[in-house]
């Protein structure tokens, strides 16, 4: 459901959060697809890949942090992969769901696939929404979108900048 305002944008509450990974879920389970692993890109694909672990009844997780967005539309030149590292050497040969919040430019999920698949992972993915401007189209995905959105987890900032009256977003 989309917010108006000034900027209209995508608004993700608590419950669609649910609805939208247990979708994914049973997305995987239809497919034949049987992660040994579940794999997030922190920050943002935390909250998805442990509630989507836990709809696949995976208990093997894992998170590779990548940071790209700095903030509201600003990036770095290229994604990063930020300690502490994944201990990757575990997952060569493995059936891995590697989970994000969103496919927006795709050059962070694309970075982590092929560096799970350079591992010699069997990689799948998974993103809660795909924006038309990725690079790479996640294996599963709720829903698409080419608004901002706010995830239930991000869209008030932190609690410092929340304390000081400015709202941030994810």
């Amino acid at each position: 459901m989309a917010e108006t305002g000034a900027l209209e944008r995508e608004h993700l509450t608590w419950d669609g959060f649910g609805e939208a990974t247990r979708e994914i879920a049973r997305t995987v389970i239809a497919s034949g697809f049987e992660p040994e692993v579940v794999v997030a890109i922190a920050r943002g694909g935390l909250l998805p890949a442990g509630a989507i672990a836990y709809g696949l009844g995976i208990k093997n997780c894992g998170a590779l942090n990548v940071e790209f967005y700095t903030g509201i539309g600003t990036v770095l030149d290229a994604p990063a992969v930020l300690p502490p590292e994944l201990d990757m050497t575990y997952l060569d040969g493995r059936r891995v769901l590697l989970v994000d919040d969103v496919a927006d430019s795709g050059r962070t999920l694309d970075l982590a696939v092929r560096l799970l698949t350079d591992q010699g992972a069997e990689v799948r993915s998974a993103v809660v929404y795909t924006k038309p401007t990725t690079i790479i189209q996640p294996d599963y995905s709720w829903k698409d979108t080419a608004l901002w959105i706010d995830f239930p987890w991000s869209w008030r900032g932190t609690v410092a900048e929340e304390d000081a009256g400015h709202e941030g977003s994810a």
